[in-house]
């Protein structure tokens, strides 16, 4: 027993140390997102025992090809190697992580860090590599045990195909009844209760013309969490018109939450009846909203049209679940796309029956997955014949079917991180600085602006990451990436990956945490709002922003 750590090292792949070296030594370079010191050293873990675990399958794949292997001591010779190496590598960059990760700190205006810890980077990612490989080891009991138990049946390679199969499916049924329900029901009870909460802080409103007072077709319980927080706050009448220095409009607000009704389309119709009641389609504008997963609408959007348009806007919008966007999209991928899409033709089939010359101009706007079911909620064919006016997508994850293809058809020398479609009159893309007033265009009928951050993961996240760079690693870098990044297979699709989980960490302005300093520019483009001076406009920005969390 006293020798069982040698033993144990023994038993290790050379070639799978090597790589794991190389790995981990690629993931304390910078992604889009600073990392902190505990997920840097998870993240590197990771790194470790993905790059073992392709160094011993190389290594099996030799031995099954029964090509020729070192000796006995050429092998010893080449681990106490890949020992030295690692040891050699690992120092060194961990040495460089603290400018690295500065690299990016810097571009989001953050403090520089004096370290990036590396002994607790080390100690965190030994951990989480010594628990990948013991579960590797269990993985590989339960299949030699299988396999031999089954070589008494069927032929040596059908055994091992099945002993395969016996060990995965047993691994993910552990995996699936820990996570996908003991976990995911946890998360459901945990997000339920939450959106039920009444927050003593949010009265609930007195003016009938409100959703959610006693006049209203909604009631107040019934708008969730988020819904409250939407309808009882954002800018007034006063609020509007002393900024102006002028009168202003109170801003219609209506949201329909999930007990409201049983279905979207109980729901979307309700939220109808309600705008109808309030007057939203007597506005010049009315704005569609789909909201996060939670059913949050961002106030840096919402706040800086109903500024841009005097109050005189309504914004309807209906939530679809209480869990937080990545959650909602793995347990209920549909379920957001069935309830935008019944809002949106619950309110466009109105509208289109409304006289052209006085409706309000119909615009769409979602956030995150809000800004990808909004893309799903209509079909551009649908509406040709009589388009709304525009629509504002900001934080488009990186699954959206009309942004991705824009995104893949863009004018060539348009980095993918800003692209420019065709002529400019439908389809513009804009980032912190303002990139919608293209020389010679003009727009058409129809007026769809994306915001986007180049530090978003959630927008920029590519799958395919794992084998080759991303086409915005291609060309010129967006303001706020790091220009130290590069792309390592499989450790850059790794980074991305805890990119997109930690994307709203990041100050505002980047990552996946809008600014209303940009809403404000492309809100502007997008409803051709009139009439306000470059002054004005600079200091709704400074107000918006200092109102800001």
């Amino acid at each position: 027993m006293r020798d069982w750590p040698i033993r144990f090292w023994q038993s290790l792949s050379a070639v799978g140390l090597l790589l794991a070296t190389l790995f981990f030594a690629a993931s304390l370079t910078p992604s889009l997102v600073p990392r902190p010191f505990v997920l840097q050293g998870v993240l590197s873990g990771l790194s470790l025992a993905a790059g073992y675990g392709l160094g011993a399958l190389a290594e099996w794949i030799w031995d099954s090809l029964q090509l020729r292997r070192p000796s006995g001591r050429l092998r010893r010779f080449l681990q106490i190697g890949a020992a030295v190496i690692l040891a050699v590598v690992a120092a060194t960059f961990l040495w460089k992580a603290s400018e690295w990760q500065n690299s990016i700190r810097v571009l989001m205006d953050l403090p520089p860090v004096d370290s990036a810890h590396p002994t607790k980077v080390g100690l965190i990612a030994l951990a989480v590599f010594a628990l990948m490989i013991a579960l590797a080891r269990i993985f590989q009991i339960v299949f030699r045990l299988s396999s031999r138990a089954l070589a008494r049946f069927a032929p040596g390679p059908v055994a091992m195909l099945a002993g395969a199969a016996i060990a995965t499916f047993l691994f993910w049924s552990i995996a699936d009844g820990i996570f996908f329900h003991w976990a995911l029901r946890a998360a459901d009870a945990s997000f339920k209760q939450l959106d039920a909460l009444i927050e003593e802080d949010i009265p609930r409103p007195t003016d009938p013309n409100k959703t959610g007072s006693s006049a209203s077709l909604i009631k107040w319980r019934g708008l969730g969490r988020q819904g409250r927080a939407f309808v009882a706050t954002g800018p007034t009448q006063q609020d509007i018109g002393n900024f102006l220095q002028r009168d202003a409009m109170e801003p219609i607000r209506v949201y329909a939450g999930l007990n409201s009704a049983e279905t979207p389309e109980e729901r979307a119709q309700l939220a109808l009846a309600e705008l109808k009641r309030v007057g939203g389609f007597e506005r010049s504008s009315l704005l569609v909203i789909v909201p996060t997963g939670t059913g949050w609408v961002d106030p840096a959007a919402s706040n800086s049209v109903e500024y841009l348009h005097g109050g005189d806007i309504a914004s309807i919008a209906v939530q679809y679940s209480y869990l937080t966007s990545w959650l909602s999209l793995l347990v209920e991928p549909d379920y957001g796309s069935e309830t935008s899409r019944a809002l949106f033709h619950a309110v466009y089939d109105y509208w289109t029956k409304l006289p052209k010359d006085t409706r309000p101009k119909l615009y769409l706007h979602g956030l995150s997955l809000g800004a990808l079911n909004s893309e799903l909620s209509v079909e551009l064919l649908e509406v040709v014949g009589d388009p709304f006016q525009g629509a504002l997508w900001s934080g488009p994850p990186f699954p959206s079917p009309l942004w991705g293809s824009v995104t893949r058809r863009r004018v060539p020398d348009s980095p993918s991180w800003l692209p420019r479609f065709g002529n400019g009159s439908v389809v513009r893309f804009t980032s912190q600085q303002n990139a919608l007033n293209i020389p010679g265009a003009n727009w058409g009928a129809m007026r769809i602006v994306y915001l986007q951050y180049a530090s978003d993961a959630v927008t920029f996240f590519d799958p395919r990451s794992i084998y080759q760079a991303p086409s915005w690693m291609v060309g010129p870098r967006g303001p706020d990436v790091s220009p130290e990044l590069r792309w390592y297979p499989v450790v850059t699709f790794l980074q991305l990956l805890l990119d997109l989980a930690t994307a709203t960490t990041t100050p505002i302005g980047h990552g996946h945490v809008y600014a209303p300093q940009h809403y404000i520019d492309a809100w502007i483009a997008v409803t051709d709002v009139q009439g306000w001076s470059t002054e004005n406009i600079e200091r709704l920005k400074v107000k918006l922003a200092k109102e800001m969390p």
